[in-house]
C-alpha cells in the first residue's frame, strides 16, 4: 500500500525512471503556473504597475517558497534513502519532521512578514506606485505560507517512495483551484492584486488538505510513531543540517534572480514586465524539464541507501540523457512560439515589443541549464548537500562578473550574465560528482 517502488535497491531502468520523472515533470510545472495565472489575469488589464506589482511580489514568494523549498529536496533524498534502507519507520518519520518545520518557518513568515516586505521592495528599487501595489500582494499571500512549505514536504515525501503521480494529483488541485480563484477574484469580481493573491492562499490550503488525507492513507498504521522518534536527536540534526545547507544554496540560487529583477526595476516598470514575463515562460520549460532531476532524487537517493553503486551510476547517465534529450527541443519551442505567449501574457504593447526584442536569450534557458537541474537531483537524493551549498558559490561569483563585464549592453548583458550562472552551475556540479561518488560508496 506504501509506494510503487519495492523497497531495498532500485530498479533503474529507462521504464522506471520515466514513471517517476513524467508525472513529476507535469508537477513540477504547475508551480510557476500559479505566478503565471496571476501574471496572465492582471496582465489583462493592461496596466504596467499593476504588472510589475504582481511580477515582483511573485517573485518574492519565489524567493521565499524556493528558499524554503528546500524542505522538499531535502525531504525527498532523506526518504529515498530511508527506502532503500527498507526502514519503513523512518519513512514516516521523515515526513513528520519535514511537516513540523514548514508550520515553524510558516508561522515566523507570517509575523515577519511587514519588515520582509520593505527590505526586499527597497533593496529592488521599484516605483512607489509598484511598491505599494506590491506590499498589498505580499501581506495577503503571506498567510500561505505554512501551507506552501507543507505542500513542498508532502511533494518532497512522495517523490522518496517513488509516488509522484499522487504528487501530480495534489499539484493539478492546487493549480486548477488557483486558476479559478483567480478568474473569479480578478477578471470577475475586479479585486485586482488582493484577489490574486487570496486566490494563492486558496489554493495552497487545499492542496495540503488533499496530500495529508494522501499520506495518511498511505501509511495506515505506519504513522503512528512515538514522538522520541520523530524527535529523535541525531535524526533532527541530520534532517536541519541538510535542509539548512539546500536552504543556504536555493538563497544564493534566489539572491541571482532578485538582482536580476532588481536590474530591470532600475531601468523602467517596462523592462521589469517585460523579463518578469520572460522568466515565466522560460520558468515552465525549466520545470518541465527538472522532472528528471526529481526522478534523479530518487533513484540515486534509493541507491544511496541501498549502498548501490552501479545503480546509482546508471541513475546519474539517465537522467544526464533524457535532459539533455528534451533541452534541444524546448529551445527550440520557445524561439518559435515564445512570442505568441508573450501576447498572451500582456497587453500592453511596450512590454511586448521589449519581451520579443530579449526572447532568443530567454529562450536558451532550458539548453543551458539543464545539467544544473540534473545534478541538483543527483546531489539532493545523495543528501550531498554541504557541497550543493559551497558549489553554488562559484557560480554566483561568474554571475556577478560577467554582468559587471557587460554592463555597457544593458539588459543583454544581464540576460548573457543569468545563462552564464546556469552554465556555471551545471559544470562545477560535473567536476565535483567523481570524488563524491567514491566517498559514499567506498
Amino acid at each position: 500500500m506504501l509506494m510503487n517502488a519495492t523497497a531495498g535497491r532500485a530498479d533503474v531502468t529507462h521504464r522506471r525512471f520515466l514513471a517517476i520523472a513524467l508525472p513529476a515533470t507535469l508537477a513540477q510545472m504547475t508551480t510557476p503556473l500559479l505566478g503565471l495565472v496571476a501574471t496572465g489575469a492582471v496582465g489583462r488589464l493592461g496596466d504596467a504597475v499593476m504588472l510589475g506589482a504582481v511580477a515582483v511580489g511573485a517573485l518574492l514568494f519565489d524567493f521565499v517558497f524556493w528558499v524554503f523549498g528546500s524542505v522538499r529536496m531535502g525531504t525527498a533524498g532523506l526518504t529515498a534513502q530511508a527506502l532503500g534502507r527498507n526502514d519503513r519507520v523512518e519513512i514516516g518519520a521523515v515526513l513528520a519532521r519535514a511537516l513540523l518545520i514548514a508550520l515553524a518557518i510558516g508561522l515566523v513568515m507570517i509575523l515577519a512578514h511587514g519588515p520582509i516586505a520593505h527590505v526586499a521592495f527597497t533593496t529592488m528599487g521599484t516605483s512607489p506606485a509598484v511598491t505599494a501595489a506590491a506590499t498589498t500582494y505580499f501581506a495577503i499571500r503571506v498567510l500561505s505560507t505554512p501551507f506552501a512549505i507543507g505542500n513542498f514536504a508532502l511533494l518532497g515525501w512522495l517523490v522518496g517512495i517513488a509516488r509522484t503521480d499522487i504528487g501530480l494529483g495534489v499539484q493539478i488541485l492546487i493549480a486548477g483551484v488557483n486558476a479559478a480563484a483567480t478568474m473569479l477574484l480578478v477578471l470577475h469580481w475586479d479585486l485586482g492584486i488582493a484577489g490574486a493573491a487570496a486566490a494563492n492562499v486558496a489554493a495552497e490550503v487545499s492542496g495540503t488538505t488533499a496530500g495529508l488525507l494522501a499520506a495518511r492513507r498511505l501509511l495506515g498504521h505506519g504513522w503512528r510513531i512515538p514522538w522520541r522518534t520523530v524527535l529523535e536527536r541525531a535524526r533532527i540534526i541530520e534532517t536541519i543540517g541538510v535542509n539548512t545547507d539546500i536552504m543556504i544554496r536555493t538563497g544564493l540560487l534566489m539572491l541571482t534572480l532578485l538582482f536580476f529583477t532588481a536590474q530591470g526595476a532600475r531601468d523602467s516598470d517596462a523592462v521589469l514586465a517585460a523579463n518578469a514575463v520572460l522568466l515565466n515562460i522560460a520558468m515552465v520549460s525549466a520545470f518541465f524539464l527538472d522532472g528528471f532531476s526529481t526522478a534523479a532524487e530518487q533513484i540515486c537517493g534509493q541507491s544511496v541507501g541501498a549502498r548501490d553503486r552501479a545503480g546509482f551510476s546508471r541513475a546519474v547517465r539517465m537522467v544526464l540523457l533524457w535532459g539533455f534529450g528534451f533541452a534541444a527541443p524546448a529551445t527550440l519551442l520557445l524561439l518559435a512560439g515564445g512570442g505568441a505567449v508573450v501576447d498572451v501574457l500582456t497587453a500592453n504593447a511596450e512590454v511586448r515589443l521589449l519581451a520579443r526584442e530579449f526572447l532568443p536569450l530567454a529562450a536558451l534557458t532550458p539548453l543551458m541549464g539543464v545539467a544544473a537541474f540534473a545534478y541538483d537531483g543527483i546531489y539532493a537524493g545523495s543528501t550531498w548537500s554541504r557541497d550543493m551549498r559551497n558549489l553554488m558559490l562559484p557560480a554566483v561569483a561568474l554571475f556577478f562578473l560577467v554582468w559587471w563585464t557587460t554592463r555597457p549592453l544593458g539588459n543583454t548583458g544581464l540576460w548573457i550574465a543569468y545563462l552564464s550562472f546556469l552554465a556555471g552551475r551545471g559544470a562545477v556540479q560535473a567536476l565535483r560528482l567523481p570524488a563524491l561518488r567514491r566517498r559514499t560508496f567506498t
